[in-house]
């Protein structure tokens, strides 16, 4: 009877497993149909999107095929921020309808008087951002281009270095071997010329470099000193977009957008910028247009400014910003090479001599 009650037992497990395993079985199912169908979907909306990785980030953010209609170009102002101070002021667009953008160099000692004869520090464009303040700048930018700009984006030195360091670093060809210190600042560089990989702490260094501790600058065909950093930090711009624009670091936009939302300063919403990311993937730096803002450096009441070439510059911005096409060039020779070469030989021609006696603050 003993061994009866035990081998119906023993069935009876049997039973219950067999019936644990074919529910267990149903879930694996439900769950598999589940996920084929969500890849099924993400799939599907990727090709209605069009296809690629454009395709499959509009997906991710909930774009449908209609979204690019509804987003303009986008112009904003872009500021170094190091210690309250900025020595870098850009103009910047991208339309993602076109893949198009632009980036121009406000020089930071642009004058902004009304009178040269009695010029002082603070009638300098920088001058109205001390105490970070980024809508004084922007408004004064504005004028002087005759954009009028409602965005600005605040890039600290922290959020640099912590951005170029998250897309592995940026290689980059720099141009001369950098040597300067300035203990006030605990400002050291010391990069060597050539291609390289550049890292967050690297990049500080680049981008701040103007001269070595012995006098010596850029070259002459560079840009000297305030006008060669210009050129350099633009370059390095264009060598970090290409770079962050590889698959390996699309994936990481999530980590990015969040480096950005907690240490950029902007007056944009992040919904927004989210919106332009599935277009920018596609962007090339072949379709960037750069320059700097034409003119050359005075000595005005004892004080070196900047004073912009406002019918040069009228024109370069109609170019750059306005798609307004130059009176005497072919259409189809206008590229990015020949706005930063022309911009360059206007401003180094005019400078190479007066910047070497400038010896504003780094």
């Amino acid at each position: 009877m003993e061994k009866h009650m035990k081998e119906k037992e023993k069935k009876n497990k049997k039973k219950q497993k067999k019936k644990k395993n074919r529910v267990g079985l149903k879930i694996l199912l439900v769950i598999l149909i589940i996920i084929l169908c969500a890849v099924g979907y993400v799939l599907y909306k990727t090709y209605k999107n069009g296809w690629g990785l454009k395709g499959f980030i509009s997906t991710v953010v909930g774009h449908d095929a209609s979204k690019l209609q509804e987003l303009d170009k986008i112009q904003f102002l872009l500021l170094g921020d190091n210690q309250g101070l900025t020595d870098s002021i850009m103009v910047c667009s991208y339309d993602p309808k076109t893949q198009e953008a632009a980036m121009l160099s406000i020089p930071r000692d642009t004058f902004i008087g009304k009178n040269k004869k009695r010029a002082t520090a603070s009638d300098k464009i920088n001058s109205l951002y001390q105490g970070k303040n980024a809508d004084a700048i922007m408004e004064e930018v504005s004028n002087l281009i005759g954009i009028d700009l409602k965005y600005y984006i605040v890039v600290e030195t922290d959020a640099l270095i912590e951005l170029v360091d998250t897309i592995g670093g940026v290689t980059f060809n720099v141009p001369i071997d950098m040597k300067y210190d300035d203990p006030v600042q605990n400002l050291h560089i010391n990069l060597k010329a050539g291609e390289q990989l550049i890292d967050g702490k690297k990049a500080e260094q680049l981008l701040r470099f103007r001269h070595n501790n012995n006098g010596t600058s850029y070259s002459y065909e560079y840009g000297d000193n305030d006008y060669g950093r210009m050129r350099t930090q633009r370059e390095f711009i264009m060598a970090a977009l290409s770079q962050t624009l590889k698959a390996s670091n699309i994936l990481k936009i999530t980590e990015l957008l969040d480096i950005v939302k907690e240490n950029v300063k902007t007056n944009m919403d992040f919904d927004s910028i989210r919106d332009y990311i599935p277009y920018v993937v596609e962007f090339s730096t072949d379709n960037l247009k750069t320059g700097a803002l034409p003119g050359v450096s005075e000595q005005c009441n004892g004080v070196w400014v900047f004073i912009h070439d406002e019918e040069e510059a009228e024109k370069l911005i109609g170019e750059m910003f306005l798609g307004i096409k130059p009176e005497t060039e072919d259409e189809n020779t206008i590229n990015t090479n020949t706005i930063e070469n022309n911009v360059s030989n206007k401003i180094t021609n005019q400078t190479n001599t007066t910047n070497k006696t400038n010896t504003t603050k780094k």
